[in-house]
């Protein structure tokens, strides 16, 4: 069955709340024409609102929490708790990420995309001021989820600027990345995105290693403790060779792969 990208406005008649609204038309739009990114079976609800997770895939238990927001996703997205998401990264419960963006008149949806788990490091959580006193939850601290942070690679669309991608292109985006759950400390899976992200940035298929020497000044920055960055990124490279994200080419030169 092909994707519809409008969103059903039928739904919401039952409810006042803009808020609620929206929640019900976008789960329900997701739920209908999304399927698991990991697998490509069908995605199921959640029932009561399950605090971690709104849908789970019954073939391969991914879990999936749901995001959304008008016009543009933009570079970070509100999210809950501070305190609580950050224990979130540390323990198994912490769900993949759907992110959702759409037309406030028409109501179509204009990208979709997931973001796996093992992308979550707290790096890429925003602390948010403390609400103030005269507010009903005084002294609550929430965070946002920094987007730009993320390695593109990453961001995996299912939609992306009103087109639909290629189910079979979705799922090998997937699989590439999932050498990432292998790595348990937070520390080095930030290295390791930090790398992505440069190779990234210099936007070519094929790269040498010189090239991501010039990121050293950067890179020491997010990294104060470490003196050998040079070491570090080498490391960095090889890893990613291992696990076939690029390829080894010669003469300090890498392909992505």
């Amino acid at each position: 069955m092909e994707m519809n990208l409008y969103l059903d406005n039928s739904l919401a008649q039952a409810y006042k709340s803009p808020s609620q609204k929206i929640r019900v038309l976008t789960e329900k739009w997701t739920g209908d024409n999304i399927y698991c990114p990991s697998c490509g079976s069908s995605l199921n609800q959640y029932e009561n609102n399950k605090p971690v997770a709104d849908f789970y895939c019954g073939k391969c238990r991914e879990e999936y929490e749901l995001k959304s927001k008008k016009e543009d996703i933009g570079l970070k997205i509100l999210d809950g708790a501070y305190d609580t998401m950050i224990k979130r990264l540390a323990s198994n419960s912490n769900p993949n990420f759907f992110f959702l963006d759409y037309n406030a008149d028409s109501l179509q949806v204009l990208n979709f995309l997931i973001i796996p788990k093992h992308f979550f490091i707290p790096q890429i959580i925003e602390r948010r001021k403390p609400l103030a006193e005269n507010a009903r939850r005084a002294g609550w601290i929430g965070c946002y989820i920094l987007l730009q942070k993320i390695p593109q690679t990453g961001k995996i669309f299912l939609v992306k600027d009103n087109k639909i991608e290629p189910k079979k292109k979705v799922l090998e985006k997937w699989k590439k990345t999932l050498f990432l759950r292998e790595e348990k400390e937070i520390t080095a899976k930030g290295w390791i995105m930090d790398i992505m992200s440069c190779i990234e940035t210099l936007n070519k298929k094929t790269f040498s290693l010189r090239e991501i020497y010039a990121f050293e000044k950067s890179l020491q920055l997010k990294h104060p403790d470490n003196k050998y960055i040079k070491d570090k990124v080498r490391q960095q490279l090889q890893f990613l060779r291992d696990r076939d994200y690029l390829k080894f080419i010669g003469r300090g030169v890498y392909e992505v792969l």
